[in-house]
């Protein structure tokens, strides 16, 4: 099949704008295969592999791409086209990035890619590597404020970000590949050739008191190392945030190491070790440029950026932790996605709640139902790890473990397991008692309700003036019994309330 009508025939399968959604990505150091589940606001990797060839090891001094890169990334590339096919895509990207577009053989690799893979390959700039990598970091953190920062084996893609919306970019040739082709084994040559660079870029000043988004590889892998190295709790490098100081205390600890003392420390990869000296080089002069509040780390970049601008605007506007969350429901609720009528169920215990906490509530609210098939004694700490661990868009790491305890609550309360006590320390401190509220709140109305929607109607909660009322059908068709006036009585004591009572 030519390339051509396979173009023709995936845009047919894809116009029903539904369906699988793969990305290859072919990038200076390493090459990558995702596959998506669907072309929808709360997209998942059902699939995803990478391999680190190297295409641009050496391009700086020969200005040609690696022979042992290629050689590597041919068979690969050949198998992650197959293996997209095979997982019926409704829509195949096929991209390459720095290596391929500066390579003086770059358009003869990407032939012979194209003719392995029977699909056409773009080449895209570095303007446009740059704003979908943003793209991708505003998939997972819609109101990211500061600066994105992609970092790959060849280049390095800057863009401002303005509450969620794209500002001035700047894309350079600082990949690590690169500076080691260009320091050999000199660090402050490399250093001069970052300074030189950033003094281009009149904006980055501005970022000062905001946030550097990071994207890429190397730099989730100096995050991970900081995690080991402090014993963070949550392994979950997407959301994880750094104070400024932290992170550039770090960056010289790594920029001053080589490759052999790398690659015995926990956290950093292998294969990774001999460019992260110069991948912290580069964040650290980042760093030092813009003086953000924070390092923030994005697992979404240029492949989730692809699939997010495809997207109709209507569904790139809508919140992906309440999209992932109502969809979590609708394949575990056991009669029915209770969590709407939750929200407005518990409303009354939250009169002047800020949208950002209303917001936690309605996605827990919607995923209050998903461990029902586990066994009765393990249904809390199911929930609590699915709310923790899954891997929700838009969610940072405090969130995470409000959802969690939200859960732990409503399935019965109880201390967690030891293992996971750690994170949901991470809930700030004047949310705790929230979350337990919530939890409560959602026991009850189960209890009332076992899940039922038309069940849930008929009740109501009233809270003013500090006294609570639990309203029931006068026809007597829910009655009250022990366990709905022990969980109400546990209700009324945790928000503190002056008495309460259930009405019918």
């Amino acid at each position: 099949m030519t390339v051509a009508k396979l173009r023709e025939d995936l845009a047919v399968r894809a116009s029903a704008g539904e369906g699988r959604v793969a990305v290859i990505d072919i990038g200076s150091n390493s090459i990558r295969l995702v596959v998506f589940n669907a072309q929808k606001r709360a997209f998942l990797p059902l699939f995803n592999e990478k391999v680190i060839c190297g295409l641009g090891r050496g391009l700086q001094s020969s200005g040609h791409l690696s022979k042992e890169g290629v050689k590597q990334a041919l068979p690969n590339l050949q198998r992650f086209a197959a293996m997209a096919r095979a997982m019926d895509v409704a829509e195949l990207h096929m991209v390459a990035t720095a290596a391929s577009r500066d390579a003086d053989n770059g358009p003869e690799f990407i032939s012979e890619v194209e003719r392995r893979c029977e699909h056409p390959v773009t080449i895209i700039s570095g303007a446009e590597e740059a704003r979908l990598a943003a793209l991708g970091v505003l998939s997972g953190l819609p109101d990211a404020d500061g600066v994105m920062g992609d970092l790959g084996g060849g280049s390095l893609e800057l863009v401002a970000l303005d509450d969620g919306r794209l500002g001035a970019s700047q894309t350079m040739p600082l990949g690590p590949l690169r500076l080691m082709d260009i320091a050999k084994g000199r660090p402050k040559k490399a250093l001069n050739v970052i300074e030189a660079q950033f003094d281009k870029i009149d904006w980055l000043p501005e970022i000062k008191g905001r946030d550097l988004y990071a994207v890429g590889g190397a730099w989730r892998n100096l995050a991970r190392l900081h995690m080991e190295q402090n014993g963070y709790p949550l392994h979950m490098l997407h959301g994880y945030a750094l104070p400024r100081d932290d992170a550039e205390q770090l960056c010289r600890l790594v920029a001053g190491l080589g490759k052999r003392s790398l690659g015995w420390i926990e956290g950093v990869s292998r294969r990774r070790a001999e460019t992260l000296p110069y991948a912290a080089l580069v964040l650290g002069r980042l760093l030092r440029r813009c003086r953000p509040a924070r390092l923030v780390l994005s697992a979404y970049g240029l492949r989730e950026g692809l699939v997010f601008d495809h997207l109709s605007k209507p569904e790139r506007a809508k919140d992906p932790l309440i999209q992932g969350a109502k969809e979590l429901a609708v394949e575990h609720a056991r009669f029915a996605n209770l969590g709407g009528a939750l929200v407005e169920w518990t409303d009354p215990l939250f009169p002047k709640e800020p949208p950002k906490l209303r917001r936690l509530r309605e996605a827990a609210c919607h995923l209050s139902d998903v461990a029902w098939r586990d066994h009765p004694d393990y249904r809390a700490d199911q929930a609590l790890r699915r709310a923790l661990h899954y891997p929700f868009m838009a969610l940072d790491h405090p969130g995470r473990a409000f959802m969690a305890r939200v859960a732990l609550e409503r399935y019965g309360g109880g201390e967690p397991t030891p293992d996971l006590e750690p994170s949901l320390a991470l809930i700030l401190p004047d949310e705790r008692r929230r979350a337990r509220v919530i939890g409560i709140a959602l026991r009850l109305a189960y209890t009332l309700s076992a899940g039922v929607p038309s069940l849930l109607k008929k009740t109501s909660l009233r809270y003013r003036k500090g006294r609570l009322r639990l309203e029931l059908p006068s026809d007597g068709s829910i009655p009250s019994g022990m366990t709905v006036e022990q969980n109400f009585q546990s209700l009324v004591d945790t928000i503190d309330a002056k008495d309460g009572s259930i009405l019918t």
